[in-house]
């Protein structure tokens, strides 16, 4: 028998880098050599000290049964040490912090905590695909407010309609941000609270690359502003920070309220979290940051020998400001579809296409920093000898305007 599934499964678009995974996995079946500048898994190791209090934690008694539903002690108040030295935030572990397997969980079930069927969700665009997901299993409707690069890749809430604000139910953000590499300003955040104020509605931020800005500029948590907890609520992950995505570990700070909806919610759709998982992730958080801050500086000089170099072979793209990922224009007379085909077709290049994040990415293509300082040598080295951007130069001054 086959059967149907619900209509919320049935309008659910596919998992994009599900689909990016299987064509490049396509095309090293084939015994192509394909540089994988689409993904963001990150490329280092877990630190071996994170390694080591996971070892000693399996052996403890009270890990080999079920952790309490909510958290082991030990860990909530290990995430509120760790956004006290961060952030210079205040968290009650008891009511302000809430864990999960990974921060996916956060993502998709903060919405499903606070959206009811036909309640209006404003987001970004370009945004993280989950985001429309995650109002999609809600049955919530989604507004997006296209930001552009000469903003910062910021929204500008003056661009919302006033009957759209009066509905918004949720404002659902991520800075330091995926796809474009911008941070939010001190003023944006505080703007932005000013608003949920104004219109009494929530706002979460996706900090997931909360640990990566370069240039000096330690990005900025919504919590540290005023009234931040007051409408606020942020979730983090330590897949990103201490290269430890296979691990699944997240957890959520801010509003008591939407927490405590939260917590709620997790108990009965995901249950609870390995106990040893907590125990290593808290020893991240309260151990030394070193190997944090030197990977930052490691995505930042790879961020700069590749936006150099492709500014070498003649493609003019900005250098992101935090995150591993970069986003860039594709050249005039491709759409970002034909440009990241192009790529893969003749350099063996894979690139995400941007209107996998949005509208506002049919122009642009996502590339990461999760590879090595000469394999991203030898991706730029690919592309100049595929003749691409010299076959653009000629082209465009011939008045040409499609290259594919």
């Amino acid at each position: 028998m086959d059967f149907e599934p619900a209509n919320v499964v049935k309008e659910l678009s596919g998992n994009y880098f599900n689909a990016l995974k299987a064509r490049i996995a396509d095309y090293r079946s084939k015994g192509i050599d394909v540089i994988d500048l689409a993904s963001g898994n990150p490329d280092q190791p877990t630190p071996q000290p994170i390694i080591d209090a996971l070892k000693a934690a399996i052996d403890k008694p009270e890990n080999q049964g079920y952790p309490p539903f909510y958290g082991k002690k030990s860990t909530l108040e290990a995430i509120a040490v760790f956004y006290k030295r961060e952030y210079g935030v205040e968290l009650d572990p008891e009511h302000e912090v809430a864990v999960f397997t990974g921060s996916g969980i956060g993502v998709v079930g903060i919405p499903q905590s606070l959206l009811n069927p036909g309640d209006l969700m404003l987001t970004a665009d370009p945004a993280y695909p989950a985001y429309h997901a995650a109002a999609q299993l809600a049955e919530a409707r989604v507004h997006t407010l296209p930001v552009y690069e000469e903003d910062g890749y910021l929204p500008d809430y003056g661009r919302v309609p006033e009957e759209i604000l009066r509905q918004v139910k949720l404002l659902m953000l991520n800075y330091p941000n995926n796809p474009t590499g911008a941070v939010a300003t001190g003023e944006f955040w505080e703007r932005t609270l000013e608003l949920a104020a104004r219109y009494k509605f929530p706002v979460l931020n996706d900090f997931a690359y909360g640990a990566f800005g370069f240039d000096g500029h330690k990005p900025l948590s919504l919590l540290q502003h005023a009234d931040g907890k007051a409408y606020g609520i942020e979730t983090y992950t330590v897949s990103k920070t201490y290269n430890m995505a296979g691990w699944r570990f997240g957890f959520a700070a801010g509003n008591a309220s939407i927490i405590a909806a939260l917590k709620h919610y997790h108990t009965q759709a995901y249950s609870t979290v390995f106990g040893a998982v907590q125990d290593a992730a808290a020893a991240a958080l309260l151990g030394p940051q070193d190997a944090v801050r030197q990977l930052g500086s490691l995505y930042q000089r790879r961020r700069d020998v590749l936006v150099e170099r492709l500014r070498g072979i003649g493609w003019e793209v900005p250098a992101p400001q935090g995150t591993f990922f970069a986003w860039f224009k594709v050249p005039s007379g491709y759409t970002a579809e034909t440009f990241a085909q192009r790529l893969l077709d003749e350099a063996q290049v894979a690139v995400a296409q941007g209107e996998g994040f949005g509208e506002q990415g049919r122009q642009y293509v996502r590339l990461s920093l999760v590879n090595s300082e000469d394999r991203l040598n030898e991706a730029v080295d690919r592309i100049d000898a595929a003749g691409i951007f010299k076959q653009t130069v000629v082209t465009d001054l011939r008045g040409a305007a499609q290259h594919d």
